[in-house]
């Protein structure tokens, strides 16, 4: 026994006696406890399992209704609603309402929200503003949660005052606790749920109304797993199929990040969804701590560009030369872009808080909604079979309506012209009230026709109801299509993508090394409209893709050079500058798929501002293999690229003015120069005809052109190869791109080999509208063409003679390369 409690009564205080009372502290403290732990439980902290709403949440839908606030209706201020709430409903603070209201506004908290707010209702990162502030109304899907209330489908309660009916649970034509989850703590246990796709459920909800026997697994067929308000990836299905079996279980999300080119050097990871509850300023925090601590490696910027309109862009920018694989594997083991959640399905069933798995959820929901049918049933045939009792009073009163109105007006009062109207024409005290109550205006031909045509549809009606209330398979078949007709109207596609994977990345090695890019062998490809990329050095499936590969928008290659990763490569520009890079960030590509689509414009990629000047050839800077130059006005130079400056970019031809380079290449002394010029004429000459020369010097005449003549082409060929050359010729008085032209293959063995500076053979005979060689190719591999925007055109089939014309293209072309 501890401590005296005083209890005086005002008797005893006027007589100066304390009435003094010893209690066991322990049981009192045992039974507040419980009181209280009871209060918590039931009222506050976790959901019915029928309509998976805690009470506020009920509440505040139920006072909503009554307002009449629906989405069709004006928002009002939410601070009235709370108000309303508190006053009538809710024996608790407004700040616990108004968060109530707040959630389930939130798109982002909520898979279908039942709140339609008007203003600052807050984000992933911020809270809301005040109630005063802003508005609220149903949104639709609430409207199938409070659905025939007025129709006796469920009990009503009193509230805290016992003054004003509030329902103990509403009606809910959708299983809301699987749909939007619930979670919140009470005493001594906890409730977590996820939200899932109102579509799934509801077709899980069916099967097992009409399969009451099916097991977890079949219902998974229907109800894969959770479908999460901002998307997301759920990465390995243990333990979501762990708690759909025991109402316990947890599961790894993971944002969905993509791997985009930002600028030409520059590759970044584009963060558009994020796990559950997870807010991008977090993330960015969480980045910006982990750099500064040095457990991330690789990340030069973060930055958040969310709007409404795109909705959610985190762009975090990589340093050059990291694998973005690799940098994302270390962002989902120190940052929020990987997430746990863990479920624990307790919700409240009959009053007793029980853990539920899937089945058993769907179950509660069934029973509940099968009791709201059949009690809506029962209510609508009550009201059905007395209004048709009256209305067939009424057809006997319009029958014989002058007796009925010379009975009424000679009797003294009202209670005796009811019982005369009952004795005379057999009605029951219903009938002859309402007829009693009946308004002349009603005593038209008219009139009777519609009490008929009602008398007809409420006896339509009744026989309907009672086949619902009399096959439980009917009641069902109702039960299952208002579920599908809230499902269409509410419905929406899943946004969270499930995969089996492991949960947990592979440990990633420390430091970050570990992270960059291995300098493995691989090769870089030019395409002739400029596009660069790299693909790993595999030969056997390079050859693969030239032997399978289909013409592609931009696919065909300029220049293929091997080289490494990390490796030092030298494009060369047309105002006879090289520029040193490295491919490290160019796009990598899988050998089997090449398109030219995803790679970057080299001159982007190496910094050139210049539009005018274009990429001519890229050279390896670790060989001593002599490169060649040939430029427009016919001048050729052959160059070793050794002891070269430690300048970015430097001169390798000193050029004439008005000329420009039009090609560099690899021009070992065994092998042959070929120049097409636009005359139509081609020279072939070795190589070995050209000397070396320094780097600022200007060549030696490498073609003799003719007049307004210029060179188009000029490559080397190895000895002994079957190389082809293909030519295309158009007609300068035409606008670009307008002219399809003629195309020719030819052989490269009928061209004879000529002197060094001197004019050539002709390769392609002019038809009469025909005056230059708008493009020419000479190499081995399989020729492809392309148009000014990258697009394929077909080249003839059959070779032609050395000097004969060409067959008209499918459309104007405006390059010439080799497939990839």
């Amino acid at each position: 026994m501890i401590g005296p409690v005083s209890d005086t009564t005002p008797a005893d205080a006027a007589s100066g006696v304390e009435r003094i009372e010893d209690i066991d502290i322990s049981n009192e403290m045992e039974a507040s406890f419980l009181e209280y732990a009871y209060s918590v439980i039931y009222s506050r902290a976790l959901p019915d399992a029928r309509d998976g709403m805690k009470p506020v949440q009920r509440r505040i839908l139920f006072m909503m209704t009554d307002m009449g606030l629906r989405p069709e209706k004006g928002h009002v201020k939410s601070a009235r609603v709370v108000g309303e709430v508190m006053g009538k409903l809710h024996p608790h603070g407004d700040s616990s309402i108004y968060d109530a209201l707040v959630r389930m506004a939130q798109n982002f908290a909520m898979r279908l929200p039942l709140v339609d707010g008007h203003g600052n209702f807050g984000s992933l990162d911020d809270g809301p503003a005040a109630s005063r502030y802003t508005e609220a109304r149903l949104a639709g899907a609430a409207l199938a949660m409070t659905e025939s209330l007025d129709e006796d489908v469920v009990d009503f309660v009193p509230n805290y005052d016992n003054q004003i009916m509030q329902p103990e649970v509403l009606p809910a034509a959708v299983p809301n606790l699987l749909v939007n989850g619930a979670s919140g703590i009470a005493v001594g246990m906890a409730t977590n749920l996820a939200p899932h796709n109102l579509l799934e459920v509801v077709e899980g909800a069916k099967h097992l109304l009409f399969n009451p026997s099916a097991t977890v697994d079949e219902l998974m067929e229907f109800v894969p797993g959770p479908d999460l308000p901002g998307g997301g990836i759920i990465v390995g299905l243990d333990g979501v199929k762990d708690a759909y079996r025991t109402g316990r279980g947890a599961f790894r999300t993971r944002a969905k990040v993509s791997v985009e080119q930002l600028t030409a050097r520059r590759t970044g990871l584009i963060v558009t969804e994020l796990p559950y509850l997870v807010g991008p300023e977090r993330v960015i925090e969480k980045i910006k701590q982990g750099v500064e601590s040095k457990k991330l490696s690789g990340i030069s910027d973060v930055q958040d560009f969310t709007d409404r309109k795109n909705g959610l862009r985190l762009v975090i920018t990589l340093k050059t030369g990291f694998s973005p694989e690799a940098v994302l594997e270390q962002l989902y083991r120190y940052t929020p872009l990987e997430d746990s959640f863990s479920i624990n399905s307790v919700a409240l069933v009959g009053g007793q808080p029980q853990t539920l798995g899937l089945r058993e959820m769907l179950r509660v929901f069934l029973d509940h909604r099968v009791s709201v049918v059949k009690r809506r049933s029962e209510f609508r045939l009550r009201k059905r079979r007395e209004r048709l009792h009256l209305v067939e009073g009424l057809l006997i009163a319009i029958l014989d309506i002058d007796e009925v109105i010379q009975l009424i007006r000679t009797s003294d009062d009202a209670e005796t012209a009811r019982g005369r109207l009952m004795q005379v024409f057999d009605l029951s005290e219903a009938q002859a009230e309402y007829i009693l109550e009946l308004r002349l205006r009603r005593l038209t031909k008219f009139s009777r026709v519609e009490l008929e045509a009602e008398r007809d549809q409420l006896q339509s009606e009744i026989e309907q109801l009672l086949e619902i209330l009399s096959s439980p398979e009917r009641l069902h078949a109702v039960v299952a299509n208002e579920m599908d007709a809230a499902a269409e109207a509410y419905g929406t596609p899943r946004r969270t993508v499930l995969t089996g994977a492991v949960a947990r990345p592979t440990r990633a090695a420390a430091g970050a090394a570990a992270l960059q890019v291995a300098d493995t062998p691989c090769t870089v490809l030019l395409s002739v409209t400029g596009r660069a990329l790299r693909v790993d050095r595999d030969p056997e499936a390079l050859d693969t893709v030239r032997s399978t590969s289909r013409a592609t928008k931009h696919g065909a290659v300029l220049v293929r050079v091997d080289s490494t990763v990390r490796g030092e490569l030298g494009a060369v520009l047309s105002d006879g500058t090289l520029h040193r890079f490295t491919p490290v960030d160019l796009p990598l590509v899988p050998a089997a798929s090449i398109a030219f689509s995803a790679g970057v414009k080299l001159t982007d990629y190496i910094g050139v501002t210049d539009k005018k000047l274009r990429v001519v050839g890229v050279v390896p800077l670790d060989t001593e293999l002599p490169i060649g130059l040939f430029t427009a006005q016919g001048t050729v130079k052959r160059v070793v690229l050794t002891e070269l400056p430690a300048k970015p970019d430097f001169e390798v031809i000193g050029l004439k003015a008005g000329d420009e380079l039009i090609a560099a290449f690899p021009a070992p002394d065994d092998s042959e120069f070929a120049v097409v010029a636009s005359d139509a004429q081609l020279l072939r000459f070795p190589a070995s005809a050209v000397r070396p020369q320094g780097r600022p010097a200007g060549g030696m005449a490498g073609i003799r052109l003719g007049a307004d003549a210029k060179v188009v082409f000029a490559g080397a060929v190895e000895p002994g190869v079957d190389a082809r050359v293909v030519t295309i010729a158009d007609s300068s008085l035409t606008l670009p791109g307008t002219d399809v032209g003629t195309a020719k293959i030819s052989d490269w063995a009928e061209f004879p080999a000529k002197g060094r500076g001197t004019g050539g053979v002709r390769a392609q005979r002019f038809l009469k509208w025909e005056d230059q060689i708008a493009c020419a190719w000479v190499g081995t591999g399989e020729p492809r063409a392309l148009a000014a925007d990258g697009a394929a055109r077909k080249l003839p089939d059959a070779l032609g003679k050395r000097d004969g014309s060409g067959l008209p293209l499918d459309g104007a072309a405006a390059f010439v390369g080799t497939a990839p």
